[in-house]
């Protein structure tokens, strides 16, 4: 492998639209949050709503939607291909808490977003983004074998 071929293997920054850009192209991510005083990570159905916030989709009266509310959290979405070793990953830092606006809640519900699990009365939870950061890998061009 010569040089330029290691720089092109060489994760790219990208910033704060591209990285709300990307996040909007995919139903679910990793929310992180503390329970019981140790880091708890969760896979949540969110959507990336205008303004800018996340809107995470949570059982109501769950662990998670108490661990959330008012607290400062992290969240990671995704899409890699293991094959080619590309894709990208974006991570979002920010305050979480429940919706409580009635408006918002109908809003929420009229865009289909719901948690993974059967919740006929689902809450959501605004986070709003403080830091963003994202990378995306360039596939390099060769298969990566199965391990």
């Amino acid at each position: 492998m010569d040089r330029d071929d290691a720089l092109d293997d060489e994760p790219e920054e990208l910033g704060t639209e591209a990285c709300l850009r990307l996040l909007s192209t995919v139903p679910v991510g990793r929310v992180v949050y503390t329970e019981h005083a140790l880091p708890a990570v969760l896979p949540v159905s969110f959507e990336v709503v205008p303004d800018g916030r996340l809107l995470l989709a949570v059982r109501r009266d769950s662990a998670t939607a108490r661990g959330l509310d008012g607290t400062v959290v992290a969240f990671q979405a995704d899409l890699l291909d293991p094959l080619t070793r590309s894709g990208w990953s974006v991570l979002v830092h920010g305050r979480a808490d429940i919706l409580r606006d009635p408006e918002q809640i109908l809003r929420a519900l009229r865009s289909g977003l719901r948690p993974w699990t059967d919740e006929p009365d689902p809450m959501f939870v605004a986070v709003v983004p403080e830091l963003i950061s994202g990378r995306r890998l360039s596939a390099s061009g060769h298969a990566v074998p199965h391990a």
